[in-house]
């Protein structure tokens, strides 16, 4: 049975989604080795509890998250939310080799994307990472087209400007944009953030604990798999650890003060930027899942407000949010 996770709208079109989701990519990709098995038990949890907003991308495993969500889509179609992107075109060994953002691509990748998670549409649709080369008019033009034959019901970017939303919806309307938000990457407050509240789109924050970090649980990345992504991240690199653990030590403290984890007080939070944005933790964890969607019924008071913002304003995180690479797809 569903608890009472309250519901968010995403964009003016009426998409309805729980106020906090559950990103999948880490069940197939980038975070180490997992267990298809263990995931589709926290797949059906989540649905069972009311965390109706599942996110994949064509990109996660090479299709096979995709494939995974699959296995549940298939029975409990109905009551999911199914939101999954294309963009990035990745080789046989899963090297990234360009973003596509052509028309032709955008239509090949959603069939494809539909023939793996066997449905015969996606509620929302993003493009990964816009594509310098094609005008992002003619992006979403072709997506516009996947809407007018019943694959696609709502459309979504990724990373993208200010202005680069702004050309978007005035081709077609943008239920949401997905980018990086979160206590430790606030980059989203300065142009974009406005700029959807102005335009009346969603903001799905994804890694919204930090890739974890937020959880105050790593306290090295000795401790992460060898394959773990993560590894290469800036901020989990030595030079910049400690002021990084300094603040979510400090977060610890408001956290505990509260009665919560530091996750919760993340993602509660996030909830009290916007009525409109999304948080979608990612887990692999049936015990964080649930601790995760707990965090939609914590309200925070004007005081630990101020107490979060006065750590965040005393603290600087350091280190880049990506590697170079990364950092020169997003805001684009």
């Amino acid at each position: 049975m569903s608890t009472a996770i309250p519901r968010r709208q995403l964009g003016a079109q009426g998409l309805q989604v729980c106020a906090i989701g559950l990103g999948c990519m880490g069940m197939s990709d980038f975070y180490g080795p997992a267990d298809d098995q263990v995931s589709l038990k926290v797949l059906n949890r989540a649905i069972d509890i009311g965390v109706n907003f599942l996110d994949t991308a064509d990109m996660y495993g090479m299709g096979s998250n995709e494939r995974l969500l699959a296995q549940v889509l298939k029975t409990r179609r109905s009551e999911v939310v199914l939101a999954t992107k294309f963009g990035h075109v990745r080789g046989p060994d899963g090297a990234v080799l360009r973003i596509d953002g052509s028309p032709e691509y955008v239509k090949s990748a959603c069939e494809a994307s539909l023939q793996r998670l066997g449905v015969d549409h996606i509620d929302l649709y993003y493009q990964h990472r816009v594509d310098r080369k094609v005008p992002i008019e003619e992006t979403v033009g072709a997506m516009a087209e996947l809407v007018k034959a019943g694959k696609v019901r709502h459309l979504g970017l990724s990373e993208a400007s200010a202005s680069t939303v702004r050309r978007a919806a005035k081709v077609h309307p943008i239920a949401a944009l997905q980018s990086e938000y979160s206590l430790w990457s606030r980059d989203v407050e300065q142009e974009v953030l406005p700029v959807c509240e102005e335009l009346g789109i969603g903001l799905v924050a994804y890694s919204p604990l930090g890739r974890g970090f937020l959880t105050g649980d790593i306290k090295s990345v000795n401790e992460l798999d060898p394959g773990d992504y993560r590894r290469q991240n800036p901020r989990f690199q030595a030079d910049n650890l400690p002021a990084n653990l300094a603040l979510v030590e400090a977060l610890k403290e408001i956290a505990k003060a509260r009665g919560c984890t530091a996750a919760q007080l993340a993602l509660a939070w996030l909830l009290h930027r916007s009525p409109h944005v999304v948080p979608i933790p990612g887990t692999r964890s049936i015990a964080r899942l649930e601790e995760n969607a707990a965090a939609a019924a914590i309200a925070l008071t004007a005081v630990e407000e101020r107490k979060i913002a006065d750590v965040l304003s005393e603290r600087t995180v350091a280190g880049s949010r990506y590697p170079s690479a990364g950092m020169a797809n997003v805001n684009v």
